[in-house]
């Protein structure tokens, strides 16, 4: 017997961090978590799995208009004609408090209610299914107490949306601890809400699936569900599916080594071609790259975003046009050599002195306003082209407030370096 384990759709969320650029795959970033659950679908029918169960999270809450319903309702309806049934549990961004929109599901879909937990059975396979929608977005108590007893001698599973002992990367919804979910007597727990894929195995088998498709950077890597094997009321096999449609990457460019700017941007070339070497060949990559280490081109590289920007872009365009698009370059660089040798007691602590009161200024309201003024005003006066060729200039314009932390801590480092080679004895 297989079954596919999914949570976290999120259909019709938003891609963020390539649509302000022009090269971005706008058509793709529009239907990509509507393409990933296409593709596990047709995995499903072609698996020709027993069921599927979904884990909450399926909508990214209320819907704008009825085309997400629709185009779910649209896949349920392949399941269907396939004879897959479907068991449906909804999470925070779905729950009962956040649709105000609803459509009638195809008879082969399950919904488990959302005032008490309760079991679906499916006799011909002796698997017992027990869950509990979220009625409201913010579920903070321990829903576990209230699930079933298992039934004797079949496949139990439990279904729940959890941030599982409170995982620090998301909100502490339905908390429980992995101990209570062994103790429940259940061989699998189907789990929604963290969106890595996480599986321990053993006489209880727990799993995150993880989302179908990554939508930020914060998303990296390959992305999917769980294929799952049980015989004679036990799981026997996990395996991944790997169904999304466009994968995010950071790359980390070491240039401690590199003697000028163009040996700097021929090894984030190598470091992309690397990457198109190392995933299947017809998935889009979205990249942000980020130079690092202590390096002699540390000015060249602050110099000017944009002319680094074009130059990062120029490579990945060289390698494949239509398969790597860069998100962002940031430089996260030291200079060589700021500091003075041997100073003295009174210059290293004033330097010191210095480098607090600049870091400081991030948390200081009244420099953080004054600042943003001065910015806006700047910015103002740009022409268009020139905000259009850099967007990190144009989304500074857009939101300058929410920039400014950001933009302190990349110049610390730079206005030390100034000032420790201008505090240098002279020879």
């Amino acid at each position: 017997m297989k079954f596919i384990h999914t949570a976290d759709l999120h259909l019709d969320s938003p891609l963020r961090g390539l649509s302000a650029y022009a090269d971005a795959p706008a058509e793709r970033l529009r239907t990509a978590t509507r393409d990933a659950f296409h593709n596990l679908v047709t995995q499903a029918i072609d698996e020709q799995v027993d069921f599927m169960v979904i884990a909450g999270d399926v909508y990214d809450g209320d819907w704008k208009d009825f085309n997400t319903g629709l185009f779910f309702i649209r896949q349920m309806g392949r399941l269907r004609h396939a004879d897959i049934p479907v068991y449906l549990l909804y999470g925070n961004h779905d729950a009962d408090s956040e649709m105000t929109r609803g459509l009638e599901l195809p008879d082969n879909v399950h919904v488990f209610s959302s005032r008490k937990a309760e079991t679906f059975r499916i006799e011909s396979r002796k698997v017992a299914l027990h869950g509990r929608s979220f009625k409201v977005a913010a579920t903070t108590e321990n829903l576990l107490p209230g699930y079933p007893q298992p039934v004797a001698g079949w496949l139990n599973i439990g279904v729940l949306h959890t941030a599982l002992e409170g995982n620090a990367e998301h909100a502490r919804y339905a908390p429980c601890s992995v101990a209570e979910l062994q103790a429940k007597g259940y061989q699998y727990w189907a789990l929604g809400h963290v969106h890595e894929h996480w599986v321990q195995r053993g006489d209880v088998t727990i799993a995150y699936p993880g989302n179908l498709q990554g939508r930020h950077i914060r998303e990296p890597g390959a992305r999917g569900a769980l294929l799952v094997t049980a015989e004679e009321g036990a799981v026997t096999a996990v395996e991944r599916l790997e169904v999304d449609v466009l994968q995010w990457h950071t790359l980390e460019i070491d240039v401690s080594a590199a003697p000028d700017l163009r040996s700097a941007v021929c090894r984030v070339g190598q470091a992309m071609e690397q990457l198109l070497e190392s995933t299947p060949t017809d998935l889009p990559l979205a990249v942000r790259v980020v130079f690092k280490g202590c390096s002699a081109v540390h000015a060249q590289l602050m110099a000017d975003e944009g002319q680094l920007r074009q130059e990062v872009i120029a490579q990945a365009v060289a390698l494949d046009a239509d398969r790597i698009w860069v998100e962002k370059v940031r430089v996260a660089t030291q200079a060589l050599g700021a500091a003075p040798p041997s100073p003295d007691d009174e210059t290293q602590d004033a330097m010191a002195e210095l480098e607090t009161l600049a870091l400081s200024a991030q948390e200081d309201p009244d420099f953080i306003r004054s600042l943003q003024a001065d910015w806006q005003a700047l910015l103002e006066k740009l022409p268009h082209e020139v905000l259009h060729a850099t967007p990190d200039l144009s989304a500074l314009r857009q939101d300058p407030l929410a920039q400014v932390p950001d933009r302190i801590r990349q110049a610390t480092p730079v206005l030390m370096a100034r000032v420790g080679q201008d505090a240098r004895p002279s020879s």
